[in-house]
């Protein structure tokens, strides 16, 4: 099997395991679309992988001894390629197990929609959304991982560790 071909499976995978899957279009407001009764089995919507978690509280966060806001890996990002960054945070989404790696979203209350969000690979421990953790790590610029999966700053195969649990 060619390498692109494998890239392109796992890629594949990756989406369908993050984005969950829907035989119906959305219906135009938020209320969940209805499906009649009558429906044959197929029809039906497949539900998400998970249900939308209430706003994880970035109150209180403190930025990391000698380390860095998320706003300031952004903002500073072509000059920190390759360089090993510290960033504290908590965790505002997690998938597990996505192309060998797990995969989180953590944010500090620092940056603008946008800069905000930090995406971080780790083979090591798994935190829950809500955990306050201290990730250090090397960032990546313009990471394309394909199937629409591209990130402006990624740290990748960072080290994580669970400062304070919580779904705070």
């Amino acid at each position: 099997m060619s390498k692109a071909l494998v890239g392109n499976l796992l890629a594949i995978a990756m989406a369908l395991s993050v984005s969950g899957c829907e035989k119906q279009p959305a219906a135009t407001d938020s209320a969940p679309a209805e499906v009649p009764a009558a429906s044959a089995p197929d029809t039906q919507p497949h539900p998400s992988p998970a249900a939308a978690a209430a706003p994880v509280d970035l109150s209180g966060i403190e930025k990391a001894a000698g380390g860095r806001t998320i706003a300031e890996v952004f903002a500073e990002k072509d000059q920190l390629a390759g360089e090993t960054v510290v960033v504290r945070g908590r965790v505002v989404k997690v998938n597990a197990g996505i192309m060998g790696k797990n995969w989180l979203h953590v944010r500090d209350g620092s940056g603008a929609e946008g800069t905000n969000d930090l995406t971080v690979t780790t083979a090591g421990v798994l935190p829950s959304v809500g955990d306050t953790v201290l990730v250090t790590g090397p960032v990546s610029v313009n990471r394309d991982f394909g199937m629409g999966y591209a990130y402006p700053v990624v740290l990748e195969d960072a080290e994580v560790k669970i400062e304070e649990t919580g779904t705070r």
